[in-house]
């Protein structure tokens, strides 16, 4: 939406349904964090500062983000290597960047760089991809994958494997392509699971097909929040009455499992409601992706919004036992100010990308 007094540039169906889930996530997270409101104070002045850089981001034409997504993808890569370099050390990864006060995730940045620049090289290729763009692309994305993935950090790392992904589907890939993919990942497995992973990332793996087996060590994660959400019900336990929450049998409640906590405190009520309002933003992408004024944009809006998708999922699997634990937040919910700079970026691009109708050369 274009306001001709004002000349800002935002999508309010994006802007208010954001807004919501923010406002629902400091609520939740109020009760995740048994009242404690040095944490909410700080996570409100985060969502602030995103609802700022959302609508800054939203004002360009996305002719820049086309013309810098090379410098932008070269600055992601280089704030990995200074992690590497110079990055503190907390349990056994690097992942962070100090700055004063302040310490922020750099891979976060690489899951809005990889897209950008991957729907500005594959934009104006003609279909269906050829085999030589392919090979490109798909080493670009190896590489990012593997540079957040040895931190160790494989959660973001899949996350940003899949933005790239994303937009290689999105672009024209054939499924001829993807099931050979597919086969040569199975093939691979063996090398993935014994070089890639560290012992850590095998033993959650293992631990997710049988967490019986170890149910006050390894186990003990998927085993409480299954606790949680089944205790819940239809409507919950009701705000801060949670057991497993407040007497601290389900861990990370702040932020890898805090659905958990929305699941026994607000039952299937609340989750659906949650995932009701996830369901709108994702659809409302869907719809902007499809209307947005040339490839380039509607290969940046889908690249973001199944990122955006994959975050989710990944995260709902994780809890419930579906998937291994990777530290995986949920979505303006979980506690963080980097991964909640880093949504309000994307969608920043994306009503960027579908606000500004302008028809341009190709």
């Amino acid at each position: 939406m274009n306001n001709k007094l004002t000349k800002i540039y935002f999508d309010p169906y994006l802007f208010f349904s954001i807004c919501l889930l923010s406002i629902l996530g400091l609520f939740f997270l109020y009760s995740a964090s048994n009242a404690d409101l040095s944490i909410i104070l700080r996570q409100s002045a985060y969502v602030l500062l995103g609802l700022l850089i959302m609508i800054s981001v939203s004002q360009p034409d996305p002719d820049l983000f086309r013309r810098t997504s090379f410098l932008f993808l070269v600055f992601a890569v280089l704030l990995l290597g200074i992690t590497f370099l110079f990055g503190p050390e907390i349990n056994g990864a690097q992942r962070w960047i100090r700055l004063g006060p302040v310490s922020f995730q750099s891979s976060e940045l690489l899951k809005l760089a990889l897209p950008i620049f991957l729907a500005n090289f594959l934009g104006d290729k003609k279909l269906p991809i050829q085999a030589r763009e392919v090979s490109i692309t798909l080493s670009i994305i190896f590489l990012a994958f593997f540079l957040v993935a040895r931190q160790p950090d494989l959660g973001t790392g899949l996350i940003v494997a899949l933005s790239g992904l994303s937009v290689l589907f999105l672009s024209g890939l054939s499924w001829s392509f993807i099931g050979g993919a597919f086969v040569l990942l199975v093939i691979s497995s063996p090398l993935i699971w014994n070089v890639l992973l560290e012992p850590f990332q095998r033993q959650r793996i293992a631990t997710l097909f049988n967490p019986e087996s170890d149910p006050f060590g390894a186990g003990w994660n998927i085993m409480q929040s299954k606790i949680a959400i089944g205790s819940g019900g239809i409507f919950g336990k009701g705000f801060g009455n949670g057991s497993q929450t407040q007497l601290n049998f389900l861990p990370e409640t702040k932020t890898d499992f805090i659905f958990s906590v929305i699941g026994e405190e607000f039952g299937f009520i609340g989750i659906l409601l949650l995932l009701s309002i996830y369901f709108f933003i994702l659809m409302r992408c869907l719809y902007l992706a499809l209307t947005a004024r040339d490839r380039f944009c509607r290969l940046v809006i889908g690249g973001l919004s199944l990122t955006f998708a994959a975050n989710l999922i990944i995260n709902l699997c994780m809890v419930v036992g579906l998937l291994p634990v990777v530290g995986m937040p949920l979505p303006f919910i979980s506690k963080g100010g980097s991964s909640l700079m880093s949504l309000f970026f994307a969608f920043g691009i994306i009503t960027s990308m579908a606000t500004h109708k302008k028809f341009l050369p190709q």
